[in-house]
């Protein structure tokens, strides 16, 4: 006979962070250990070796003492037991152990199953689709809020689009029809577990044609799988956006992101519109300059993206090129990055004006490690704390649906930047 499930409000951690001994996990111990005891949080750091835990501790230790008593707690990815019983344990699972369609399934099953909420760092559009398959159902049951996509992957376009939206509504009393996303200026470099990530994608979509039609659905993650709506392929071709003033090119990223955003305006019941259309792609320069670095990038992505696909190739640049799992930028170069991200928004008003916004979303750190450990962090922090001022119905969610305008609040006084003009 199984045990039975704790109360949320009994259990012994607020947050346990799982993949604390990874390079990005580690990285979001150091926020949890700054952040935490201003709001009283209790939490553990989870893995699966307790000599690795034991050093992360130690080594965070040194610049918060606070922590050196931190509870260790052990598991496995392959061992749904010990999921549970890390599920049982925590009112909120943060996890960076990617990629995830490979180590995290099992422990989406075992947070549904225990009523307990979850973040993730994943852009892997077909492991989410499959989480929303298999649990979206069982943890509104349960009142377990999965949340995904709580990095660079995808919050600056999904709480963008929102911040976008919210003021459409409140300074016009309309909505935005439109939302045009570019990624722009930023610096910061790769780690081995985003490559990981990448490659498994890879490898998934050459052998099986599910993997691809997912991928090529631009409506791929709402609650209807038909994904019917205004919005085609993303953005491939190198253009001259006049609103922006810039050139633009494809944006790897776009894959997830939009898909993400698209469902957050599905559960937040259209809010922004059955016939919203959204669109994301990379900026640049506004002169020659620009169409260049445009051309070249699209031109790059592409040849990257066909030698990936060819297992040989793959193989060597695993081996001469892409950085292993583990690996990631220096801390100088993590202080030394930044991202701009903005956001058109073309709408009208409540008296049928014509109006046009830009929002700016912008981080002071490398977007992948830097900024991305502290929106993560953030996010299980409001499922921890923030009570009802978020969503509180469960189900396989999104940032925007789920904790919306008030991680924003959060990602704004740990630092980011959320600004809306008028145009």
């Amino acid at each position: 006979m199984s045990q039975p499930i704790p109360p949320r409000e009994s259990r012994r951690f607020d947050i346990v962070l799982w993949g604390a001994t990874g390079f990005t996990g580690k990285l979001v111990a150091e926020v949890l250990a700054k952040r935490g005891p201003k709001e009283g949080i209790v939490w553990a750091l989870a893995g699966r070796s307790r000599d690795k835990l034991e050093a992360v501790r130690a080594a965070i230790a040194g610049e918060s003492p606070r922590v050196k008593d931190l509870p260790l707690l052990l598991g496995d990815s392959s061992d749904r037991g010990s999921l549970d019983l890390l599920a049982r344990e925590a009112r909120v699972i943060l996890t960076t152990v990617g990629p995830y369609s490979l180590y995290g399934r099992e422990l989406v099953a075992a947070c549904a199953a225990a009523g307990t909420d979850y973040v993730d760092l994943a852009g892997e559009t077909t492991f989410i689709r499959d989480m929303i398959d298999q649990h979206h159902a069982h943890a509104k049951e349960t009142g377990a809020r999965i949340v995904h996509a709580c990095g660079y992957d995808s919050i600056p376009s999904d709480l963008g689009t929102l911040v976008l939206q919210t003021h459409m509504r409140e300074a016009h009393g309309g909505r935005c029809r439109e939302v045009r996303c570019y990624a722009g200026e930023s610096k910061g470099g790769v780690s081995g577990g985003t490559v990981a990530s990448m490659l498994n994608f890879v490898k998934e979509a050459t052998r099986d044609p599910r993997v691809r039609k997912i991928a090529g659905n631009p409506y791929a993650l709402d609650p209807d799988r038909k994904g019917r709506g205004p919005d085609g392929p993303d953005p491939r071709g190198v253009h001259f956006d006049a609103d922006l003033g810039r050139w633009t090119g494809p944006f790897i990223m776009a894959a997830s992101n939009s898909r993400v955003v698209r469902r957050s305006n599905a559960l937040l019941g259209y809010a922004y519109g059955e016939d919203f259309r959204y669109s994301e792609a990379m900026s640049f320069g506004a002169g020659p300059k620009g169409m260049v670095m445009a051309a070249a990038v699209m031109g790059g992505l592409a040849g990257f993206a066909a030698g990936l696909m060819l297992p040989p190739v793959r193989a060597l640049l695993e081996r001469t090129v892409l950085p292993a799992p583990g690996d990631g930028p220096s801390r100088e170069k993590r202080d030394a990055g930044y991202f701009t991200t903005r956001l058109l928004g073309t709408g009208e008003s409540a008296t049928g004006s014509p109006v046009k916004l830009l929002a700016t979303v912008k981080g002071t750190h490398d977007p992948g490690y830097g900024e991305t450990s502290s929106m993560i962090a953030e996010s299980a922090l409001s499922l921890a704390r923030d009570g009802k001022a978020i969503g509180q119905d469960g189900g396989v969610l999104t940032p925007a649906s789920c904790m919306g305008m008030t991680l924003v609040g959060r990602l704004r006084r740990a630092g980011m930047t959320f600004d809306v003009a008028e145009r």
